[in-house]
């Protein structure tokens, strides 16, 4: 099993994400890409995603929404896709929508979020690199317990390529 993601500050303004998968890249990128595949593993237990919009192209927009199965609270993420290098590197804005729900997190200005991956010997690194607007921006994101359910969800996403084994044709459909 990878190691827990590792949370750096390169700025004021930055949290970076870095983190291993045991898959190829490309699996690695369909299931950050593929909103039947994302609806999988991103989020927490007792939670849904009834809304994974995804249109994955530079201009292309997407809507990501939880609700939670107890008490129906909800919120969300929205935004533009700026840059995509198939395979390798996405970015995109993201806008916190905050739906019901009471969080610290920034509503405003948008977080710039890259994801790059590469790949070694079959083990793919993931750097997703956030920049908020502010060094305030940046307090209040990291202060919601954000990269601690970037781990929650990316140990979801390692048991899904578990699940899926060492599949020969890097597909994640089952």
């Amino acid at each position: 099993m990878p190691k827990p993601a590792e949370v750096t500050f390169p700025s004021d303004r930055e949290v970076r994400v870095t983190r291993t998968f045991h898959a190829p890249r490309q699996m690695v990128w369909d299931a950050h890409t593929r909103p039947e595949l994302v609806r999988k593993w991103q989020g927490y237990e007792g939670w849904d995603m009834p809304v994974c919009d995804m249109d994955v192209r530079v201009g292309g927009t997407y809507k990501w929404q939880w609700k939670n199965r107890k008490d129906g609270s909800a919120f969300g993420f929205l935004g533009t896709f700026t840059e995509v290098d198939d395979g390798s590197r996405l970015v995109h804005e993201q806008y916190f929508d905050p739906g019901d729900m009471d969080f610290a997190m920034p509503t405003g200005d948008p977080c710039i979020v890259s994801l790059e991956l590469t790949e070694e010997h079959g083990i793919t690194t993931l750097v997703c690199n956030l920049t908020f607007a502010s060094k305030q921006a940046r307090e209040d994101a990291v202060s919601t317990g954000m990269t601690d359910g970037m781990e929650h969800s990316y140990t979801r996403l390692d048991d899904m390529f578990q699940g899926q084994g060492r599949v020969q044709s890097h597909s994640l459909d089952g």
